[in-house]
C-alpha cells in the first residue's frame, strides 16, 4: 500500500497543489493545506487507496481544510500581510500575460466568501458538476447553484466577465 501512497503523490500532488492554490489564493497556505492532507491520508491510506477513486475524497479533504475553521485565522493573517506588502510597493507584473492574468483572477477570486470560492473553483478550474461541487462541499445542488449564482455576481460587480473566470 506504500508504493500505491508513493504513487498517488506522484501523480496528483501538481493538481492537489494547483487547486488548493486556486482556492486559498495563496500558494503557501496552499502548500501547508496540501502538506497537512497529505500527511492525515497517509494514516489512512488502507482505507483511502482501497477507493474507486481516492482523488476525488484527497480534493475533499482539501477543500475541508480550506474552508475548516483552523485556517480561517491563517487565511487572514495571509491577506492582511499581502495587502500591508502591496501597499508598500506594489507587486511587479509578471512577464507572461497568462501568468499576470491568473494572478489577476485569483485577486478578485480572493474577496469571495470561502464557500463561494470553492464553488467557483471547482467548477471553472477543476470542470466539476453541480453534484460533484455538491458531495465535495456538502450542500444541495441548488446552494451549489445559489453560490455559483452569487460569486459570479460579486464578481461582475468588480468588472471581471464570464469568460475571465474560464481562463
Amino acid at each position: 500500500m506504500r508504493d500505491d501512497y508513493d504513487r498517488f503523490v506522484t501523480d496528483r500532488l501538481d493538481r492537489l497543489l494547483r487547486y488548493a492554490t486556486a482556492l486559498t489564493c495563496d500558494k503557501y497556505l496552499a502548500q501547508d493545506i496540501v502538506q497537512d492532507v497529505l500527511l492525515r491520508a497517509r494514516q489512512k491510506w488502507d482505507r483511502i487507496g482501497g477507493l474507486d477513486a481516492p482523488y476525488p475524497y484527497v480534493k475533499r479533504m482539501v477543500t475541508n481544510d480550506y474552508l475548516s475553521w483552523r485556517r480561517r485565522r491563517a487565511a487572514r493573517e495571509v491577506s492582511a500581510t499581502h495587502a500591508g506588502l502591496d501597499a508598500l510597493a506594489p507587486v511587479v507584473a509578471d512577464p507572461a500575460d497568462r501568468h499576470a492574468e491568473r494572478d489577476a483572477m485569483r485577486a478578485r477570486i480572493a474577496v469571495l466568501p470561502r464557500k463561494q470560492r470553492a464553488a467557483i473553483v471547482l467548477r471553472y478550474y477543476e470542470d466539476s458538476s453541480d453534484a460533484e461541487i455538491a458531495r465535495v462541499l456538502g450542500c444541495s445542488e441548488g446552494t451549489v447553484r445559489s453560490h455559483i449564482s452569487h460569486a459570479l455576481r460579486k464578481l461582475r460587480i468588480n468588472g471581471t466577465t464570464h469568460a475571465e473566470v474560464l481562463r
